[in-house]
């Protein structure tokens, strides 16, 4: 099991090292070329984030795509969902963003599409890559391809602003983490009318001067919690660096988890969409499937992972997909994650009629029905063995592996009940475990049990 996700630069979703130790141009631009010949294309786009060293790689990677023969349209800066919608948008084979999302500056990578902004991944198209360029960098190859550039901010932000409806005025907190964000959203605001915004750490800077850009670490919140209640805001809302995904707080300036914002999000979209599948993780809270049944929507339950979510939602025909680690997929936006249409969404629903004079806090507060502990990270040597030791051990419970096991005891609603799910990283060589009881004493009790079988966490 443990050989199935690979560990160097080229991950399960996207290609991400350290520059220039592991990611280098030499390696940028056999990358270029190897996608460009993959895809057999004729035309692609590339976008990239703010990091110090984006415009070297981003160049190197322009160059091996034209060696290859393809043309390339250039958008320059841009967070890796406008990367996306210029994909879906343009007519063009494929595309990338050069990012390494919240990884620190010292790292960068790449996500990479085909045409309508589908996903590529190890499995449809990263490990051939990979193996492309374990050979020496093939030159130009027939006729070399002419690059052009487009700037596309604008029509991005009218973009996200088709997904505005709001109908009240707000006020919203919001920390770009010197991230993309800081990027686009100077021209989504000003069209989000009635909303007074305050704001943080919007000037790019791929140093990350001010905090870690990854929202899913609490301390990270801290810096919009403290403005959500000195300003007095209704929201708060935290990006990481790529803008592909945000956290958020409510009024009081506690951590809103994203699996009850997928609840949260599903149950307003369903109130316009009624019957329509939504995805969520495995890892989510069980009060994601029963919101989504109570809806009226169909809860489809699925692997960890964008490629696997967004391949369902194209299957299903999906209205809305949320997982656990706060990205959030969008029909009508190429079924691609966007932060921001998050964050809009998030406006619209507080917006509402019946929901004026609510607070952030009240609508989550009868979605806080179990107790969770989390995800919890833990180094494990061996770590197919590790989960084939908790399949015999907890053989008495109900079992799937989607995504490592999941194992469920009692019926919803007892006492007793629980479940648990321990799965490897796509991205890291972890093991994560997240667990939910009914009770937080029964909650504590079996994560202490789950601790002491699998070790320290990490």
């Amino acid at each position: 099991m443990a050989g199935d996700i690979p560990m160097g630069i080229f991950k399960a979703y996207d290609i991400r090292g350290v520059v220039p130790t592991e990611l280098d141009t030499d390696l940028a631009r056999k990358i270029g070329h190897a996608f460009a010949s993959l895809l057999k294309a004729k035309r692609l786009l590339v976008g990239r984030d703010m990091r110090t060293h984006g415009p070297e790689i981003t160049g190197a990677v322009i160059d091996g795509m034209l060696d290859a023969g393809a043309d390339v349209v250039s958008i320059g800066l841009a967070s890796t969902p406008m990367t996306y919608f210029a994909i879906g948008s343009q007519d063009v084979d494929g595309g990338l963003c050069v990012t390494a999302s919240h990884n620190t500056g010292e790292y960068n990578g790449m996500k990479l599409c085909s045409r309508g902004a589908k996903p590529i991944s190890y499995a449809n198209g990263i490990g051939d890559i990979e193996k492309m360029c374990a050979g020496d960098y093939p030159g130009v190859t027939g006729e070399r391809g002419t690059l052009t550039e487009l700037d596309l901010l604008e029509a991005y932000g009218e973009h996200v602003l088709s997904f505005a409806d709001l109908q009240s005025g707000l006020g919203l907190s919001l920390d770009a983490s010197n991230g993309m964000a800081g990027h686009t959203l100077p021209v989504i605001l000003p069209g989000l009318k009635g909303v007074e915004v305050n704001s943080l750490f919007m000037e790019p800077d791929g140093t990350f001067p001010n905090h870690e850009a990854n929202p899913l670490k609490e301390e990270n919140l801290d810096p919009v919690r403290e403005m959500v209640q000195a300003k007095g805001s209704q929201l708060g809302v935290c990006f990481d660096g790529d803008a592909d995904r945000c956290c958020f707080v409510d009024e009081t300036g506690a951590t809103v988890p994203a699996d009850l914002m997928t609840a949260l999000l599903a149950r307003d979209f369903l109130s316009r969409n009624p019957g329509a599948p939504v995805v969520y993780d495995l890892r989510s809270s069980w009060v994601v499937k029963q919101v989504i049944a109570e809806a009226g929507g169909r809860p489809i339950r699925d692997r960890v992972g964008h490629s696997f979510i967004k391949g369902t939602m194209r299957q299903e025909g999906a209205i809305f997909a949320g997982e656990l680690s706060g990205h959030f997929y969008f029909k009508d936006n190429f079924v691609c994650d966007s932060g921001v249409i998050a964050m809009v969404s998030a406006l619209n629903l507080l917006s509402r009629p019946e929901n004026q004079g609510r607070t952030f806090s009240n609508l989550v507060q009868d979605l806080r029905r179990y107790h969770s502990t989390g995800e919890i990270n833990f180094r494990v040597e061996d770590k197919a063995a590790a989960i084939a030791d908790l399949q015999e051990r907890y053989s008495e419970g109900k079992q799937d592996e989607l995504d490592g096991i999941t194992v469920e005891f009692g019926e919803l609603g007892d006492e007793s009940w629980w479940w648990f799910n321990v799965r490897q990283s796509n991205t890291e060589p972890l093991l994560r475990l997240n667990l939910e009881a009914s009770s937080p004493e029964l909650c504590e009790q079996k994560r202490a049990e789950l601790c002491g079988l699998l070790g320290q966490p990490a």
